[in-house]
């Protein structure tokens, strides 16, 4: 049974390949009923297990189409069709133009499209894009990924409690708007280069949004966890963390006085 709290739990956050005990991109939103599965990064499947069935999963976003953040769809649409799971298909799948060309691209084994629809019903993104997925109200934005089509996701539930999440992007306005006096921002830091966060670039993001706590995701290797917390935390007033894996962070509404939040807990399996 899914919880009425709002809750983001980290599946993978590697980059740009799993690392044993961490997978790429991935993560569970649970509230409103129900469950979203947030980026599908190589190794997200089995991770998402963990705390859901496939079948249990009733929506899936997608931030943009490179590997590290969808690779793991191909298996999905395996499990989905053929693993005799007690699953109403097709699933809505929110992602980029194209997403279900380029899925049916790699599933074809032959000169006819592969039927991807069977198993997803695929609403393609753009700026603005809202859905409603039971409880929770899923906004995007496009944001800058210096190249292919790239949005970052607010989501929120009737209590008026907030998360956003990046997905990869350099620091851009549409992006602090989107996450302008969230609750909880789960943004990438995967260095200071072209498309991307580094993880004071990710401190100054969430302070510019007047976000309440910052997560920091998606680390480049040349950074450790606890560097990355304290380079974000240099630019940002409030708590941060860093998405380990299996990492639960439940979002609770906080004041709205400078400088005050309040917790939101957060606990590994």
């Amino acid at each position: 049974m899914v919880s009425d709290v709002l809750r983001i739990t980290v599946l993978g956050s590697a980059t740009p390949f799993p690392r044993p005990g961490n997978a790429c991109s991935g993560h569970l939103v649970e509230g409103g009923g129900v469950r979203v599965w947030v980026d599908a990064g190589t190794g997200t499947l089995a991770e998402l297990q963990r705390y859901v069935a496939l079948g249990g999963v009733d929506a899936v976003w997608i931030s943009h189409l490179h590997a590290d953040h969808s690779a793991d769809l191909l298996t999905a649409y395996y499990g989905l069709l053929y693993a005799g799971l007690e699953v109403e298909v097709p699933v809505p799948l929110l992602g980029p133009a194209g997403i279900a060309d380029r899925l049916a691209g790699f599933l074809t084994n032959g000169p006819d499209r592969s039927p991807v629809e069977r198993a997803f019903a695929v609403q393609e993104l753009y700026d603005g894009h809202v859905a409603r997925v039971g409880g929770l109200t899923l906004l995007s934005r496009a944001v800058d990924h210096a190249g292919p089509d790239a949005f970052a996701l607010r989501v929120e539930d009737e209590e008026g409690r907030s998360l956003v999440y990046s997905g990869d992007c350099e620091p851009c306005p549409s992006l602090v708007e989107l996450a302008r006096d969230c609750d909880l921002f789960v943004c990438e830091a995967d260095g200071e280069v072209p498309g991307h966060h580094s993880a004071a670039q990710a401190g100054r993001s969430a302070a510019a949004a007047g976000a309440g706590r910052l997560v920091v995701t998606h680390v480049g290797s040349g950074v450790g966890p606890a560097e990355a917390v304290a380079l974000a935390a240099a630019e940002f007033p409030g708590e941060v963390a860093h998405a380990d894996p299996g990492a639960r962070f439940e979002v609770t509404r906080r004041s709205r006085t400078p400088g005050r939040t309040t917790r939101s807990r957060a606990s590994s399996r």
